[in-house]
C-alpha cells in the first residue's frame, strides 16, 4: 500500500525491511536528523543505534527518494525508496565487496518507533 511520500525524509523514521539480498530476513531504522546524520539500527533493538555524521537524503521526484551514507563499518550503503510500490534497493559496497538488496520499507510513526 502506498504511502503519501514526504518531500524530505529530514526527522523521518524509515524501516526497511529486506526480502532478497545478502540481508534477506532482516529490517533496519533509519532516523534522519536535521544537521545531515543518520541514526540507523536493527528493528526492535533498545539500544541508541550507530550514528553516522554524513548522509546524503534527496527527493529524486515526488515517488523516489535516494539516501547514501559511507558507514564507520567502511561500507557505503546507497538505497532507493520508491512510494510508489514502497520497494527499497540498496546497493553496499567496501573497497573489496558489492552486493546489492531489494525490499519494502514504511515511514514510521512516533508510535510504532522504539526507543
Amino acid at each position: 500500500m502506498k504511502q503519501k511520500s514526504p518531500e524530505t525524509l529530514v526527522g523521518e523514521t524509515v524501516r526497511w525491511k529486506f526480502t532478497e539480498g545478502p540481508t534477506k530476513g532482516t529490517s533496519y531504522d533509519h532516523t534522519f536528523k536535521a544537521d545531515g546524520s543518520v541514526v540507523y539500527k536493527e528493528s526492535g533493538d533498545t539500544g541508541k543505534g550507530t550514528h553516522e555524521k554524513k548522509c546524503a537524503v534527496e527527493a529524486i521526484t515526488p515517488d523516489v527518494h535516494v539516501i547514501s551514507y559511507l558507514a564507520s563499518s567502511g561500507y557505503t550503503l546507497t538505497v532507493v525508496l520508491n512510494f510508489e510500490d514502497m520497494s527499497v534497493h540498496s546497493y553496499a559496497s567496501n573497497e573489496k565487496t558489492w552486493s546489492s538488496a531489494r525490499g519494502t520499507f514504511e515511514v514510521l510513526k512516533e508510535s510504532e518507533l522504539v526507543h
